[in-house]
């Protein structure tokens, strides 16, 4: 692959789940083509919040801080009846992966900073303005037409795998004759996004009024900007939804004036749980809304599509590489598809407690709520049960042996490394096969070590305690931070696979 126009990934799409993944290619050493039909970042807020464990994933090419820095933290969550009083007031708490538990975001600025990151590596090439007309994917390469909107010329690049992160609608998806499985909700949403002009009590907080007569969804996002979503009534018309009167009246019933907001955009969506009945075809993958669709309630889309190209990306790396054969690639839909169908369904349970339209049972709902706030512990169970799942896949590429720990990714505490400095658990592995133990001579790991797989004795007590819980004294990271293997104290690490090289990948390095 040395000619000009043949490139070891071809990502289509730039939004954050191909920026995000063209930032990982680059950092692997590898050359990579995007491919965007559009100008610039698209400049309607589309996700409005992320979590831990994806931030972990921007840490993992350098742009963790910067995007921190236009983003909102820890922000309470209210569930309010239809008076705006709370029957849950639920504040999410860190699961330990070094970063806080959710964030609110702007997702322009999140796109800019992300494909600032893409300017670092030199190997990484982005052609805005180009349509991908055609996929072709043979044994040894995929062939990509490719139109110039600017010039209306056509050119043919080849590419050894191509991402296609195009959207819900994925053109890619449609060419490959993938289905796209599921179901459009009939019910038309409203989404408002406003400039704060001056702030008002509880700006700051995400509120769900689960109000039988409008349920509407009250959420701050960062940069001054706040957003409202609510749903269309029987027969009332979208040129009337979106006249400035009716989205004036809607904010000033919750007590929103001209002099705290400015109107900026209106638009209407339907939700959607639909699922591509493959996420693989030949060399070419689908990630993000192209694999997958899932309604807003727990803001997980977008973080959807990070995760996806985080697990796909070092795989795609170490099979070009050839430090593993091509059938990793298969276990990029075995392990991310269970747990998107576990976020969805999640997702849409918190939305039937928002929506809930009938006034005895959304008045039920209040008062079963409220009295249950009341128990000791309930915010860790709700959280368990309307948040995001774990990160964990119960099947992969992992070992068979069936202990606990497999399929875990492991917490990022902060640890002391050799020099004294305090740095995050990631930064010392640097997205390396690494295998972690707790005793002083770690014999269980000699085949690993053996195949030049470094070993990091770990004292810190979080992490120490963590592994004892899931009777563990040596684990085997993978480059992406989950368990392929463990062992207890006394007992051998199983080996590593066979046909696979787990000595370091080659990564580039670039400010950040």
């Amino acid at each position: 692959m040395t000619t000009p126009d043949t490139y070891d990934v071809a990502v289509i799409g730039y939004g954050p789940t191909g920026a995000t993944a063209a930032n990982l290619l680059g950092r692997l050493g590898l050359k990579v083509l995007v491919i965007e039909r559009d100008p610039d970042v698209y400049g309607r807020a589309r996700a409005i919040s992320t979590d831990e464990e994806v931030m972990r994933i921007w840490q993992s090419v350098g742009l963790d801080q910067r995007l921190q820095r236009d983003m909102l933290p820890d922000r309470p969550l209210n569930f309010v009846d239809a008076n705006g009083v709370p029957f849950i007031d639920l504040k999410i708490t860190a699961r330990g992966s070094g970063h806080p538990a959710q964030q609110f975001l702007y997702q322009p600025a999140v796109d800019h900073v992300l494909r600032d990151g893409v300017e670092r590596f030199a190997d990484v090439e982005v052609l805005l303005e180009h349509e991908c007309l055609r996929v072709h994917s043979d044994d040894d390469r995929v062939e990509l037409m490719l139109a110039d909107l600017r010039t209306d010329t056509l050119k043919r690049v080849h590419a050894g795998y191509v991402i296609a992160a195009d959207g819900g609608s994925s053109p890619t998806r449609c060419q490959l004759g993938v289905g796209y499985t599921g179901r459009t909700y009939s019910e038309r949403w409203v989404v408002i996004d406003t400039k704060v002009l001056r702030p008002w009590e509880g700006h700051d907080r995400l509120r769900f009024h689960c109000n039988p007569d409008r349920p509407t969804v009250d959420c701050p996002t960062p940069l001054d900007h706040h957003r409202w979503e609510y749903p269309a009534r029987a027969g009332e018309l979208e040129q009337d939804l979106l006249r400035h009167e009716a989205i004036w009246k809607v904010l000033n019933d919750q007590g929103i004036t001209e002099e705290n907001v400015e109107i900026l955009r209106a638009v209407i969506y339907s939700h959607h749980v639909r699922v591509a009945d493959r996420w693989r075809v030949g060399r070419v993958f689908l990630a993000g809304d192209a694999a997958h669709a899932m309604p807003p309630w727990i803001g997980q889309g977008m973080s959807a599509g990070v995760r996806d190209v985080a697990n796909l990306c070092w795989k795609l790396a170490a099979v070009l590489k050839g430090q593993a054969p091509e059938s990793l690639l298969d276990t990029y839909q075995a392990e991310r598809k269970p747990h998107v169908t576990e976020v969805t369904r999640r997702a849409c349970r918190t939305g039937r407690i928002i929506t809930e339209r009938n006034r005895i049972v959304a008045t039920a709902r209040n008062h079963v709520f409220r009295a249950l706030t009341r128990l000791p512990g309930l915010d860790a169970r709700l959280q368990k049960i309307t948040w995001i799942p774990d990160a964990r896949y119960a099947d992969g590429f992992f070992t068979a042996d069936g202990h606990r720990a497999v399929g875990w990714q492991i917490p990022q505490p902060w640890i002391t490394d050799a020099d004294g400095a305090r740095v995050r658990l990631d930064e010392l592995l640097g997205g390396q096969w690494t295998v972690l133990h707790t005793s002083a001579s770690p014999a269980a790991a000699h085949t690993w070590t053996a195949a030049g797989v470094p070993t990091l004795r770990i004292t810190e007590p979080t992490l120490v305690g963590w592994l004892r819980r899931k009777k563990a004294a040596a684990v085997v990271l993978r480059p992406d931070g989950f368990i392929y293997a463990a062992a207890q104290a006394g007992r051998p690490l199983p080996p590593p696979p066979v046909g696979y090289n787990c000595s370091a990948i080659t990564r580039t390095e670039a400010n950040a």
